[in-house]
């Protein structure tokens, strides 16, 4: 597959409540680093000609107004989790201006998800400006849209499972706390991975830090960013002070390279 340059976006960092957390007081919370005001976990992946989101968080409809985005080809899908799909019904505003559907691009899991979430989207008789959605269902077979290549990667976030997506040289993958031996291979030779790091202590279905800290270094990738951070976490400028050379904690409005 021959890959553009692609500009990565990251939309969002947070984890499932955001931060700062509503009614928390906590020095995470609190700060007023802006590395720290932490929006739900999404990215957008950019060539020369198309434009892809990788899910529709809460926040979706303010990530867009922020990064000024007037065209967006296609949404991917990593799995149903409400903080992952739950803003897909502003898509509509694309709808609107691009005078087309949207292309949704998930598993069949996702599918039956959003099927089931935003049923009044695919009705027989549609309520006027209700969102139009093309529904394309993935595989782990690798594929296009436009003319970025799309490898899926499926990982585990306890006993669901979620996929990630290798763009070229850039991997993403949220929402995981275990990768089998062969999906890593898939990730092997990216110049940047983009993995969930929820905080320091151990957790049920997402990588602490010490174990993403610990397959970034197994897989030797030449860059690591950390996404899908709760307030538990610590601060930017502390936790990043402490990590070892090449893996850096991501934060809402990064702009990646490949």
């Amino acid at each position: 597959m021959t890959t553009p340059p692609l500009t990565i976006t990251m939309l969002g960092t947070g984890t499932s409540t955001g931060v700062p957390m509503i009614a928390c007081q906590c020095p995470v919370c609190t700060s007023t680093d802006h590395r720290d005001k932490r929006l739900r976990s999404s990215i957008m992946v950019q060539s020369p000609t198309t434009t892809i989101v990788v899910d529709t968080t809460p926040d979706f409809r303010y990530q867009m107004l922020r990064e000024d985005v007037r065209r967006l080809d296609a949404v991917l899908f990593t799995h149903p989790h409400k903080d992952h799909i739950a803003g897909l019904d502003d898509v509509r505003a694309f709808n609107f201006f691009m005078e087309q559907d949207m292309q949704v691009y998930a598993n069949q899991m996702t599918i039956d998800a959003l099927m089931r979430e935003f049923a009044y989207a695919f009705a027989d008789k549609k309520y006027p400006g209700v969102p139009s959605l093309e529904l394309n269902s993935i595989t782990l077979d690798p594929f296009f849209i436009g003319d970025i290549p799309v490898i899926p990667i499926m990982v585990w976030h306890l006993k669901m499972p979620v996929y990630g997506f290798r763009f070229g040289s850039f991997t993403y993958i949220t929402d995981a706390n275990r990768i089998e031996d062969a999906e890593k291979e898939k990730i092997k030779g990216s110049e940047v991975m983009v993995v969930n790091a929820l905080r320091k202590e151990k957790h049920i279905s997402h990588f602490a830090l010490d174990e993403a800290v610990a397959l970034s270094q197994e897989l030797q990738l030449p860059k690591a960013y950390f996404t899908h951070i709760s307030h538990q976490l610590g601060k930017h400028k502390d936790v990043e002070k402490h990590l070892p050379e090449g893996i850096y904690l991501g934060y809402d409005g990064l702009k990646i390279h490949v």
